[in-house]
């Protein structure tokens, strides 16, 4: 809604007016783009007036009866592209829009250019959008894509990383939950366990709340742009959890379809980047291998199959595609029925008598082809996208990895040692025989000996495993054992419903032979009991002492 209404000059979209929308230009950065691209197709833009989207830092020829929508980081490098912009007299008109609140100094420089360059007057409207985070769902966020490693676990735990290092990750952080909130219209309860990092976003974003409320005349948070959030008594809480409480589930391999896409596939901001397998493409002239295609596809908020199935296990996921797939044959042949009724084939007497009856049928089927290609289209991505993850599975033995990693995180017995998988030649990338031993190690109440220790790292290194994050989630351990408990994930294995060969129809073009059909058994991870502690007000060790902040509260003793 915040990106639309931005689309339209900064004034809600009028849902009457007839006439034409204004044509417009849209300029973004990637920041702009990575906000923008998982919510709006390139349509939507369309019919918004956007005629053309451009890179800010790309070679832009000169529209100058066009007004141009910018949508950037106030960062040093945009403002002077945006100031050459003014003098180059490029557009009509400018609505600036930044992402995220622009310093005193930044707006000042523009104000300069527009000066110099006499444009003051085009500048149309100068905007501070608080959008600067991606939303991916209608209920799940995520702060960044560019740049993301800097905002990362690994940033904030390097051994070697200074204060002014750890105060601008903070700082960026807290912009981003900030930008959340305002765009929300509301102001949350804020906990967060205490001696963390979360700990410390919680009070930098406490203090950016307390004072943009304080500033009565200025704040963001009263009038017109609320929104909903003036109606509405329940605030919103803010759990901050630092990652350090729960690191096997990171690590832990997947078992429902969009974690499985998430782990195996190239998937970023809602699209998967898939290389079309090499089949072997028979022509007359004989068998050649196929040339390697890149495909990419949207899983969005509009497609009914992933919304449906997303959190599925991947066996169901296989035999709904199946039976989607089933039933869009049926109502082809039907299509091909009507056509050939209509006396395509030939004018006898009986098609033109029959046709009284069938043009109603004709019809609706007529009107009910373009959703039968959009369900053909859906089908056809996601038979590629589980074919895809399928090979992962069968290739690395993804669901023994699964059904023993369940097993060590609820305490099981095990039906193999664990010296075995890592020794299994055909089971798993490196990788995957690295998040499993460290998964091992993590949930393990008593470390494993030294001499057992060393077998493992040896049948690591034979493995062609970088033990490098062994030792780094070692010395993890001995620090937290000091702090607390080893977490615990409840004890529920998942159980096996036989082999898959019995479950799936023969035609299916899954060939599932050999692959486990396991059965999710519910899980409470650490963060669900955490968030169910403070949702319910219980008392619990685990989050008696998380600190608790009302950004409306006048400070009293705290």
């Amino acid at each position: 809604v915040a990106l639309k209404r931005m689309l339209n000059f900064n004034v809600p979209p009028v849902k009457n007016s007839t006439g034409e929308p204004v044509w417009k230009v849209l300029i973004y950065d990637r920041f702009g783009q990575d906000i923008i691209s998982p919510l709006l197709s390139v349509k939507e833009l369309r019919d918004m007036g956007i005629t053309l989207h451009l890179q800010l830092h790309s070679d832009r020829d000169a529209i100058p009866d066009v007004p141009a929508v910018y949508f950037v980081m106030p960062t040093e490098e945009n403002i002077d592209r945006m100031c050459q912009d003014l003098r180059n007299q490029l557009y009509e008109s400018y609505y600036l829009n930044f992402i995220s609140a622009i310093s005193r100094s930044k707006l000042e420089d523009i104000a300069n250019a527009a000066i110099g360059a006499n444009a003051v007057a085009q500048v149309a409207k100068v905007f501070d959008q608080y959008l600067n985070f991606i939303t991916l769902e209608d209920d799940m966020f995520v702060l960044c894509n560019q740049n993301k490693e800097l905002v990362s676990y690994r940033a904030i735990n390097r051994p070697d990383i200074t204060d002014t290092e750890m105060e601008t990750i903070m700082d960026t952080i807290v912009d981003s939950l900030f930008c959340f909130f305002v765009t929300l219209g509301a102001i949350p309860i804020i906990r967060c366990s205490r001696g963390t990092a979360a700990e410390m976003v919680a009070v930098k974003l406490d203090k950016k709340l307390r004072e943009n409320l304080r500033d009565a005349r200025n704040s963001l948070f009263t009038g017109d742009t609320l929104g909903a959030g003036q109606f509405s008594f329940q605030r919103p809480l803010l759990v901050l959890v630092d990652r350090n409480i729960d690191l096997a589930t990171p690590l832990h391999h997947t078992w429902t379809y969009q974690a499985l896409v998430h782990d195996v596939l190239d998937f970023h901001l809602n699209r998967v980047n898939l290389e079309e397998s090499t089949g072997m493409e028979t022509t007359p002239a004989g068998a050649r291998p196929k040339k390697k295609n890149k495909k990419s596809y949207d899983l969005t908020a509009s497609d009914k199959f992933w919304q449906k199935h997303k959190g599925s296990p991947f066996p169901e996921v296989a035999e709904s595609v199946q039976q989607e797939l089933e039933s869009y044959r049926a109502q082809e042949d039907e299509v091909k029925r009507l056509k050939s009724i209509m006396g395509i084939e030939g004018e006898d007497e009986g098609a033109i008598s029959m046709l009284s009856d069938n043009t109603a049928k004709l019809t609706s089927a007529v009107s009910s082809l373009p959703e039968l290609l959009e369900k053909k289209r859906l089908i056809d991505l996601h038979t590629n996208v589980a074919t895809a993850i399928l090979e992962h599975i069968k290739s690395r033995k993804l669901d023994v990895y699964f059904e023993y990693e369940e097993k060590i995180m609820s305490k099981s017995t095990l039906d193999k040692s664990l010296l075995d998988m890592i020794s299994d030649p055909d089971a798993g990338t490196p990788e995957d025989k690295m998040r499993l031993f460290l998964i091992y190690y993590i949930s393990s109440s008593q470390a494993p000996s030294e001499i057992d220790l060393e077998q493992y790292k040896k049948a690591l290194t034979d493995a062609g495993c970088n033990l490098a994050p062994l030792s780094y989630i070692k010395q993890w351990k001995a620090f937290t054992k000091m702090a607390s408990a080893p977490t615990s994930y409840g004890n529920t294995a998942p159980k096996p419903l036989g082999l898959f060969s019995r479950v799936m129809n023969t035609g299916s073009q899954f060939v599932m032979e050999g692959v486990k059909n396991l059965v999710l058994k519910q899980q409470n991870l650490p963060v669900t009991r955490i968030l169910d502690n403070l949702m319910e007000m219980k008392s619990n060790p685990e989050t008696d002492d998380y600190r608790y902040f009302d950004p409306k509260m006048l400070r009293g003793s705290d």
